[in-house]
């Protein structure tokens, strides 16, 4: 009744075996599980919340206040002023006059070294009076008054093993595709690290929302085996420190941040490079992790496009049906992931975020060897 050649029978096993990867990945490492319940370890502990600022004079006026109207009993906001030629140093000094709680240090102009950032870090990391660093970024947005408090939760899990805590760090929505893109590369990638940590394999972390024990910073050399490189401050770090046993996930409402997003194309592209730039230097086992779904993913629209062209109509109804529900699993798994954490939801457009954004990643990877940040 049905014609079904050989060539359609492979073509379709190799089909159905990538697709079943596809579910257990999405379902193994992207499905959002419920946010742990982690309770206040006694008496608080002392923060040090840490940010860099290179020419941020705007953003700090607009989101520093942010972190000093925090729940937090102890806390301090140490400012790092990384080379800034704007007004940025008259707005730091004017928060540490209005808070004692405000500290400042600064990496001067003309630094002779490849990141400044890490420099910058590792100075505020050495100046800390508490023995919590909580990292952010000037133009990031706690979701609200909770944020510290939420984070510093992680450390009271794991009988007390926890040293680095992992928090998610949003953009702002805009109505552009450009921010639509920004909004599905960012919830698909944490998604990602935040269900590879929460199942034992952690491999990095976003420095816009990250926190660690001051002692396992210096414990580990902090950057001084990572300072040849740019950027790295916050997954190179991760990737060389966290195991099974001393990372936590905290992805509660109060947990996340809320960043500026990118507003061109050309700006987007190249902090995207500078963030792959590193990829190489993670460690074996993360970059054979990291390259499973993609590969399986080319796989699947590979095989889809030779059913199409060489196969019978069984055949491609069949490609077709599965082309359908992984697109079902996919906004089920993502919209999930989307509503617990305040981001925008997912349409049909994902069907063109899902084959482009690995090009893109790839054109980039393929590129970054000629990048002189």
């Amino acid at each position: 009744m049905f014609d079904i050649s050989l060539v359609d029978l492979c073509l379709c096993g190799a089909l159905v075996l990538v697709f079943a990867y596809e579910v257990y990945f999405y379902f193994r490492y992207l499905w959002f599980r419920r946010p742990e319940h982690f309770e206040p370890a006694g008496e608080a502990a002392g923060v040090s919340v840490i940010l860099c600022a290179h020419n941020e004079s705007y953003n700090l006026q607009a989101y520093v206040q942010s972190l000093l109207t925090q729940d937090y009993p102890t806390y301090e906001v140490i400012i790092v002023n990384d080379g800034s030629e704007d007004s940025t140093q008259s707005v730091i000094e004017s928060y540490a006059l209005l808070d004692k709680r405000v500290r400042t240090t600064f990496v001067p102009n003309g630094a002779r070294v490849k990141s400044t950032k890490k420099l910058g870090l590792t100075l505020a990391a050495k100046a800390a009076k508490y023995d919590y660093l909580l990292l952010t970024d000037a133009d990031c947005r706690p979701e609200s008054n909770h944020w510290i408090s939420a984070m510093m939760a992680g450390f009271s899990g794991k009988e007390g093993q926890t040293e680095i805590v992992l928090g998610y760090g949003g953009y702002f929505a805009e109505p552009t595709l450009l921010n639509d893109v920004i909004q599905y590369d960012t919830l698909f990638n944490g998604l990602h690290y935040m269900g590879a940590a929460r199942i034992g394999k952690p491999y990095m972390g976003i420095g816009r929302n990250l926190a660690y024990r001051k002692a396992t910073f210096f414990e580990h050399g902090g950057f001084s085996d990572l300072m040849s490189t740019c950027a790295g401050d916050d997954d190179l770090f991760v990737n060389k420190v966290a195991n099974k046993h001393n990372t936590a996930v905290v992805n509660t409402r109060d947990s996340i941040t809320w960043s500026v997003p990118e507003s061109t194309w050309k700006s987007w592209w190249q902090q995207k490079r500078r963030h792959l730039s590193v990829s190489s230097l993670y460690s074996a086992k993360s970059r054979r992790h990291l390259g499973k779904e993609p590969v399986a993913r080319g796989l699947f629209y590979g095989l889809q496009i030779a059913l199409y062209i060489v196969g019978s109509p069984l055949a491609m109804c069949f490609a077709f049906v599965l082309l359908l529900l992984r697109l079902t699993m996919q906004l089920a798994v993502l919209n999930r992931g989307a509503k617990m954490l305040g981001q925008p939801s997912i349409g049909l457009e994902i069907i063109c975020f899902d084959i482009l954004l690995p090009l893109i990643t790839l054109s980039a990877l393929a590129g970054k060897k000629k990048v002189n940040w």
